[in-house]
């Protein structure tokens, strides 16, 4: 498997810097979050965009994914969110990224089964443009639909290869759903996996890998017994929670707990 973490552990930080990051500590691949704070966003321009490419290129990491915030089943007119969805495959294609993540977003005033149809409208739409760029998208376990099961509602209605799923392992859990029983869900779908930790359901403030409770050890397991070969992206939510020690210092400590895990597994 190979690693990457995202850049909402380091927020604002210039890519130069978040790439010096990922070649200093051993990550492969860097996640990209596609929010207009950040120095790579959806309103990037052609040679703004060719740059950011060529500094990927250049560094020997991977763009593994922009990780945007279109929420397929909120309520709402079909036409601003499948232009949101657009708008991230087009930046997805011209980094050289082979994902994009949206959210579920499901409104409370919605039954489960609108929200599903209705995301399973949209991506199924957003779909056709994917598979013309050679870009996947990817569903994330978050909010209205946390765990595997409840993605997986969605993605059988869409039935399209170019929609999968990313695995949020902070959010399967919290939706009580056990690693292996995620993996049986998703595993026809799975993009590749968010890996996190934290110290309980009361208080999600970002820990350093290892030291929290979710079951990163499973996690990892069920995949190695599995034969996926796919990314661990280390999501450390540092832009929600200040007060998280930095990530660049724990950076190194991560990659060596994942690569302990991943020995351990083999």
């Amino acid at each position: 498997m190979k690693l990457a973490f995202s850049t909402l552990g380091v927020p604002g930080l210039p890519l130069s810097d978040v790439l010096g990051l990922a070649t200093a500590h051993g990550y492969h691949g860097v996640e990209l979050r596609a929010h207009p704070e950040e120095p790579v966003h959806p309103g990037l321009g052609p040679d703004e965009r060719a740059e950011v490419a060529a500094e990927f290129k250049a560094a020997g990491v991977e763009p593994l994914g922009v990780a945007g915030y279109a929420r397929v089943a909120a309520p709402g007119a079909d036409e601003a969110v499948i232009a949101e969805v657009r708008g991230l495959l087009d930046l997805a294609r011209d980094l050289g990224a082979p994902y994009v993540r949206v959210f579920p977003g499901g409104g409370t005033e919605q039954s489960a089964e609108e929200a599903d149809a209705v995301a399973a409208r949209r991506l199924g739409t957003a779909a056709e443009y994917a598979a013309e760029l050679g870009v996947r998208i990817l569903l994330e376990t978050h909010d209205s639909h946390r765990t595997g099961a409840d993605a997986m509602r969605v993605l059988g209605l869409v039935g399209h290869r170019q929609v999968g799923a990313l695995w949020d392992v902070m959010h399967t859990w919290l939706g009580g759903e056990q690693p292996s029983d995620t993996y049986a869900a998703l595993s026809p779908h799975l993009g590749y996996v968010q890996v996190k930790d934290i110290a309980s359901a009361e208080d999600t403030t970002p820990l350093p890998l290892g030291t929290g409770v979710l079951p990163l050890t499973e996690v990892v397991d069920v995949l190695s017994r599995h034969g996926w070969e796919g990314w661990l992206c280390w999501e450390y939510e540092k832009r929600w929670y200040e007060s998280a020690a930095p990530l660049p210092e724990l950076l190194g400590q991560g990659r060596e707990h994942l690569a302990r895990l991943l020995t351990d597994a083999a």
